[in-house]
């Protein structure tokens, strides 16, 4: 048995776990996340950078961690190289995993990472509370619960971007068309699937000006990753996504990047009540009605009452009708909220980065 933590919200609501992380205290915005399978991918989400994660799924741990082996610069199991999660609360905690990958026990890698994790949280309850309140802030400490004096630090308030993205320019493949993606926070399987249709992957700071004197990468199309927070504090990619629009750069946005490219096409956005994080969350694409299962991991939306002339949505959630992605009428530009790449979770809508390619292709005219 761990020592004895609490989580305390922002609300004054404290729930008492023991620990099987690192022990220290922490705080940072309490969300949850629906999906049944995937934490090592779910955990270096860099999305999740400054929140404290809810896992709904009851028994978590059962199938351990993989070992970190890297291909192509890239790591094979993860969606970084760190957990970026700031704590976690679950129901059980499963010690004694078994997988053919497994290399070590979620606890060790949490307390190797620094991370504090609570388990015998009556997670049920706390959903239900984040639901019908919102998300709110919280703290997961390992001593006195007492709330007199707690100070509660809204997250959203920083560019958290700009402390999960790249800090130079990295290089990926060979091939003759070339993308620079503007690093926000990029998931790597991102750069998996790119890779498999033989281009170049040219991976930039979040602040990186692509239209500097200075830049010295020649590109063919953009991609705005996904990425933590507030699309708003993101102030500098905005602008060099609104000088792409207005030279018709191709350009693809995914999650926090198809809030960056609305705000830059002059939309709005706006934060959700509890936002969207699982593997089970359908859309539909309003051009051919098909449904689709996806992945997503997002705490803010696209106002679709906002676009402007020229621009319309290209899908919406069916659970609450909020926007799923955007697309202008005439020129390459697209997004999608969810997450194409998926790990974990459905490879439904893989199709899109493909699609990307070739409509950039054909815009540009290139073979």
């Amino acid at each position: 048995m761990g020592k004895t933590g609490f989580l305390i919200l922002e609300n004054g609501q404290i729930f008492e776990g023991k620990s099987f992380g690192n022990d220290r205290d922490v705080e940072g915005e309490v969300v949850f996340n629906t999906g049944m399978v995937g934490y090592p991918e779910g955990f270096t989400d860099p999305s999740y950078f400054g929140q404290i994660l809810t896992l709904t799924y009851p028994l978590i741990g059962n199938y351990g961690v993989p070992q970190y082996l890297r291909k192509d610069q890239i790591l094979s199991n993860f969606e970084s190289d760190k957990i970026h999660i700031r704590g976690l609360i679950v129901s059980s905690y499963i010690e004694n995993n078994s997988h053919w990958q497994s290399y070590q026990n979620l606890s060790s890698w949490l307390k190797e990472e620094k991370v504090p994790a609570l388990y015998g949280i009556d997670t049920r309850t706390l959903t239900k509370i984040i639901r019908e309140t919102g998300v709110m802030n919280g703290k997961i400490v390992l001593n006195n619960p007492e709330t007199t004096g707690i100070n509660f630090y809204d997250i959203n308030k920083e560019n958290l971007v700009s402390h999960v993205s790249c800090v130079k320019p990295i290089q990926y493949g060979n091939g003759k068309f070339k993308i620079m993606l503007l690093d926000c926070g990029v998931k790597y399987n991102q750069l998996r699937i790119l890779l498999k249709y033989n281009v170049t992957v040219i991976r930039v700071p979040w602040n990186y000006d692509p239209f500097s004197q200075l830049n010295e990468f020649k590109f063919d199309a953009l991609i705005i990753s996904n990425g933590p927070g507030d699309p708003k504090q993101v102030t500098t990619t905005i602008e060099t996504v609104k000088k792409a629009i207005n030279l018709d750069i191709p350009i693809l946005g995914i999650c926090l990047g198809n809030q960056i490219l609305a705000l830059a096409a002059g939309a709005d956005t706006y934060k959700l009540k509890y936002g969207h994080r699982g593997q089970n969350q359908p859309v539909i694409d309003e051009l051919n009605r098909k449904c689709y299962i996806t992945t997503q991991n997002h705490g803010y939306a696209v106002d679709k009452e906002s676009l402007p002339p020229g621009w319309s949505p290209w899908f919406t959630n069916l659970n609450d009708m909020t926007n799923e992605g955007i697309r202008h009428n005439k020129l390459p530009f697209f997004t999608s909220q969810f997450h194409p790449e998926a790990a974990p979770g459905p490879t439904d809508t893989e199709w899109i980065l493909e699609f990307f390619i070739k409509e950039a292709k054909k815009w540009l005219k290139i073979n």
